[in-house]
């Protein structure tokens, strides 16, 4: 039982260092990825070509807003390397990674 516990804790202190979410804020659809140890994140989206947006970090957090409205793909890069999150909706890019989809439809 008490290896039992100790696992429970692992995981669920493992699971709330890297997590990704988002929410809608009006006609804004906010993107927060909780990666706490990271010193740059990158936002790629197919909104503007997959170019490069710099994202700003809150206390915990790093943050980016987009349209609501649109269906896009997405993904980040943490440090300089390809981060994608668990999300809903996944398809395999040209280069043999992931990218997350979001479909406000859905």
């Amino acid at each position: 039982m008490k290896r039992f516990i100790i696992l429970m804790v692992l995981i669920f202190a493992f699971s709330a260092c890297k997590s990704h979410h988002y929410r809608i804020d009006g006609n804004h659809l906010i993107l927060t990825l909780r990666h706490p140890d990271a010193k740059k994140v990158v936002l790629f989206c197919s909104l503007d070509g997959f170019e490069p947006r710099d994202l700003k970090k809150d206390s915990y957090n790093w943050v980016s807003a987009l349209p609501a409205d649109e269906t896009f793909r997405y993904f980040y890069q943490v440090d300089g390397k390809p981060f994608v999150p668990d999300c809903p909706l996944r398809e395999k890019d040209d280069f043999g990674l992931e990218n997350c989809i979001y479909d406000p439809h859905l």
